[in-house]
């Protein structure tokens, strides 16, 4: 049988025996020669690294990454990014970053404003039942990390009861929540259920929106209510009614503990969760803003 071993074409040369030489120096130069030339193509230079210096290193630089984007407060962590977007549609009157245009009442500094307590009352309900669906969503935690914001203490829907409750020992008629309230708390269930990036973008604009005006819009309400509509006229007066400001304020505005600790907690948690998401996740939250913003204005303008 013959064999199927394969014959290197040097030994098929060498094996016939009319074309070996009779000088065995020569035969011995032979071989060599063709080892030599072998040797020789298997350790050529590659092209590029003959190549000029120069030429190497524009061909290294055009095939370099680009640079990676950075947005708008990514450096000190993503909630500087919400903060930064969030800043962006306020009013110059609301905030000195703002850029937005004063287009509703409640877009005018509070100084402007003339609510009643009919509306406030409105008000209240209709964000109690707001962190009520909020506060609610974080305790069942259909994701994981919703369980990350229990307990963080800015949550209001305790202390809107308490408020609810005095104004009623005071014999106003509380209201049944309206329609902005309705509409938001919906879709506050819903985003929470399909879209987690919108809703921590709404759990965060509603904690922090509140933590930093809603103490102003309240002391506004009950100002007006015990001195009227008319400017305080003298120091002494302006003293009375802030030693009654403060008798009168509403749990709303309270909180357990330092504010500044809490909310300082809350940054921390929300820039942990974000950074398990990608670039697109982020922006997504972030887009999810604008919208935040037109549905507490909705319920802000309740008390005008």
């Amino acid at each position: 049988m013959a064999s199927l071993t394969p014959i290197s074409k040097t030994q098929f040369l060498f094996n016939k025996p009319h074309l070996k030489s009779s000088s065995p120096c020569l035969e011995t130069f032979f071989q060599s020669s063709l080892v030599s030339k072998r040797l020789s193509f298997q350790f050529r230079v590659p092209f590029f690294d003959r190549m000029p210096l120069k030429a190497a290193t524009v061909v290294s630089a055009t095939t370099a990454e680009k640079p990676k984007k950075r947005y708008p407060g990514e450096a000190k962590g993503f909630v500087e990014e919400m903060r930064f977007v969030a800043m962006k549609l306020h009013t110059r009157e609301q905030a000195k970053e703002g850029e937005k245009e004063v287009k509703e009442k409640e877009e005018q500094a509070v100084r402007k404003w003339e609510p009643t307590i009919d509306g406030y009352l409105k008000f209240l309900v209709d964000s109690k039942l707001v962190y009520d669906t909020l506060e609610g969503i974080v305790e069942k935690a259909v994701f994981p990390f919703y369980a990350e914001f229990r307990n963080t203490g800015l949550e209001r829907s305790e202390k809107l009861a308490k408020d609810l409750e005095w104004f009623k020992e005071q014999g106003y008629t509380i209201p049944e929540p309206s329609s902005p309230g309705v509409t938001y708390s919906q879709i506050l269930q819903e985003f929470s259920e399909k879209d987690p990036q919108a809703f921590i973008c709404h759990l965060y604009n509603i904690y922090f929106a509140h933590s930093a005006g809603g103490r102003m819009i309240g002391r506004k309400v009950v100002w007006q209510q015990l001195c009227g509509y008319k400017p305080v006229r003298c120091l002494i007066q302006a003293l009375v009614a802030e030693q009654l400001l403060e008798k009168k304020e509403l749990e709303f505005y309270k909180w357990d503990g330092d504010l500044s600790q809490l909310l300082q907690n809350v940054r921390d948690k929300l820039n942990k969760v974000a950074e398990s998401w990608t670039r697109e996740e982020k922006n997504h939250c972030l887009e999810e803003t604008e919208k935040s913003f037109k549905h507490s204005g909705e319920i802000l303008r309740l008390i005008l």
